[in-house]
């Protein structure tokens, strides 16, 4: 038991420190968006309907919520995935110079330090490949076509077949510095609570479509840095979460 106190201390609140942050040293804060190629394909996603909804009773979503590791071979539509990326990371406003944004999440100080990547597999409209999701505009940019999704997915995942099966992988990096130019050193166990914040709104919008997800924490953090092309330092994967149509 005297070896797990050590690792319990990063569970706790520690804001009482005397720390002097970025923020307060009046150093410019990150930008609220990845920097991103402007050559590449850019993808519009589509409106928010009601009409998608199977359930319209957030009550019912949270009764019948529950983690989905078989899924169907049916696609996801793009209005779908518009909206599953929506309730996840969309943009409702921005606040002040580019200041702060608020979304559909709540997130420590509105700093929400998450970028969101697609591993897409069966999506209608979309080619197999990677994405990376642009919340300030509501679009989608490709980053290279793949054929082995499912294969890398399966494999990033420490063999969680059932991941390889998905129509689309969400997966989550963060980029620490949003956090911790606030922050400071205390900013970390608070970015980890705002991954939750988006997991639960995946797993209640993919309910009320008739989709299913299950959050993954435990995946190879060098495959899945090199499935999404990030320096795994200043940005890495956090977080993922199969989606797919359920029975």
């Amino acid at each position: 038991m005297e070896k797990y106190k050590t690792y319990r201390k990063f569970m706790k609140s520690d804001f009482e420190q005397d720390i002097e942050s970025d923020q307060q040293k009046q150093l410019p804060q990150p930008p609220l968006q990845k920097p991103y190629d402007k050559e590449r394909v850019i993808i519009d996603l589509p409106n928010i309907e009601n009409s998608i909804l199977k359930k319209n009773s957030i009550l019912r979503c949270i009764n019948d919520r529950k983690s989905h590791r078989k899924y169907t071979d049916k696609s996801i539509t793009l209005e779908e995935l518009s909206y599953l990326l929506w309730t996840t990371q969309g943009v409702k406003d921005v606040k002040g110079d580019n200041y702060a944004t608020l979304r559909t999440v709540p997130s420590g100080g509105a700093r929400h330090p998450f970028e969101t990547y697609l591993a897409v597999e069966n999506v209608q409209g979309l080619e197999k490949g990677v994405y990376r999701y642009l919340p300030l505009s509501h679009q989608l940019i490709l980053l290279y076509k793949c054929n082995e999704i499912p294969k890398k997915i399966t494999e990033g995942t420490l063999g969680q077949k059932f991941a390889g099966t998905a129509a689309v992988n969400f997966i989550w990096s963060c980029i620490p510095y949003r956090g911790e130019w606030r922050y400071d050193i205390v900013s970390h166990k608070v970015m980890l609570l705002d991954a939750g914040h988006m997991a639960q709104n995946l797993y209640l919008a993919s309910e009320s479509i008739g989709c299913g997800t299950c959050a993954i924490a435990a995946y190879d953090q060098d495959k899945m840095n090199e499935l999404i092309k990030v320096d795994g330092e200043d940005e890495f994967v956090l977080y993922m979460s199969p989606v797919g149509k359920v029975k």
